[in-house]
């Protein structure tokens, strides 16, 4: 095994978001060198790496010079350049999440294909290559349309209830999906390493704002019954299984009406459902993530409380520097952890922060969780 806890091992992280940020808090716990690459000079990793490097993580050589320059590459978001990740892995550097699982990942109508390939329960699909191959289409409505690449925080996702709708849509490679009347939008993050060894998270439970179609609440565990708990967890590891996924993988779940459990969409990374964790679980998932690429043996995932997520994201009709307000009212509250990514400019709807509530009862956790969103404002200075 490489020596990953030497003074001349490099990890290299493609993107320097939040949950790079949060990443580099267990990689400054290890001691491990890391070397960050992103678009922006004011990502959140920016001032607190190890090593920053600024350029477009979908340019091919970008990206091939970077991972040239490290002993082993991760990313903390899969929109990345694939062909770069599938030469550098050729010339036997370690990839983790391997190229292959990003490439299918990557587009929506590609990974519902590999569900159904897999056995995988999903809901019925679709797949077009443009709207007006769409519009040829005998269509059923309602149905959920998804843009087949580079969609995130509700963006490139819709509803479309009519003909009318059509238009409002982006001309892109799309897929359209069977609309799912659902009790429950759950969540279960799977961790696995080089040597097979696999650990599943309890299951959450996902609240949505409703015209975002946004995560506001992640609750954990989730208030489902046992039966169902563990019917979402053993879908969740085959699907890891049939990708051979090795580090984190959070499989978005529908809990249909009638109990059945059916594959959302993935992402190959640590994920907004996972963050309650920093507090509640004995070990996050940030560290789990380093784990199990690292082929370290994995922690526990068990909870030590009751966790609740409240997403922060930008208030409606604002726009520029940020401010945080009354953050010192919340701070009064026990079990309240507040985390600020570091984000100079808000804007509607984009994700600044979250807290965490952490209580020994889910329902008083939640009553706080609600105080919690309605406490903090996150606004402009202008």
């Amino acid at each position: 095994m490489k020596n990953y806890f030497s003074s001349n091992f490099k990890l290299g992280v493609l993107g320097g978001g939040q949950l790079g940020k949060m990443l580099l808090a267990e990689t400054q716990k290890f001691d491990i060198y890391t070397s960050i690459l992103d678009g922006s000079s004011e990502a959140p990793c920016a001032q607190i790496c190890n090593e920053f490097h600024q350029g477009s993580l979908l340019d091919f050589d970008i990206v091939y010079n970077f991972g040239k320059k490290v002993n082993l590459l991760t990313i903390e978001i899969e929109h990345v350049n694939i062909d770069a990740l599938l030469k550098l892995e050729a010339e036997g550097l370690t990839i983790y999440p391997q190229p292959r699982v990003l490439q299918i990942i990557q587009h929506k109508g590609i990974q519902k294909d590999f569900f159904v390939k897999n056995n995988i329960p999903t809901s019925p699909h679709q797949r077009f290559s443009s709207i007006k191959e769409l519009k040829k289409e005998k269509l059923s409505f309602p149905f959920v349309w998804k843009s087949a690449q580079f969609g995130y925080d509700g963006t490139g996702v819709k509803v479309v209830k009519n003909q009318k709708d059509l238009n409002l849509l982006t001309d892109v490679d799309c897929i359209v999906e069977e609309l799912i009347p659902f009790k429950n939008e759950l969540a279960v993050i799977v961790a696995r390493n080089k040597n097979g060894e696999i650990k599943t998270y309890p299951v959450v439970e996902m609240e949505f704002h409703p015209e975002a179609n946004q995560v506001e609440y992640v609750i954990c565990p989730a208030r489902i019954s046992n039966e169902v708990a563990q019917k979402a967890r053993n879908i969740a590891l085959k699907v890891a299984e049939s990708f051979e996924h090795i580090g984190l993988l959070a499989v978005e779940l529908f809990q249909t009406k009638n109990d059945e459990i059916l594959v959302n969409e993935v992402a190959p990374r640590t994920h907004n459902s996972g963050h309650y964790s920093i507090e509640a679980s004995y070990t996050n998932q940030f560290e789990q993530h380093l784990r199990s690429i690292l082929n370290l043996p994995l922690g526990n995932t068990n909870s030590k409380l009751a966790g609740i997520m409240v997403n922060l994201v930008g208030e409606e009709g604002f726009f520029g520097n940020v401010v945080y307000e009354n953050i010192e009212d919340i701070l009064k509250i026990e079990g309240v952890t507040p985390h600020i990514y570091g984000k100079k400019q808000t804007r509607p709807f984009r994700k600044m922060g979250h807290v965490t509530v952490v209580n020994n009862n889910i329902k008083e956790a939640r009553k706080i969780a609600e105080i919690v969103k309605n406490t903090i404002r996150v606004i402009s200075s202008e």
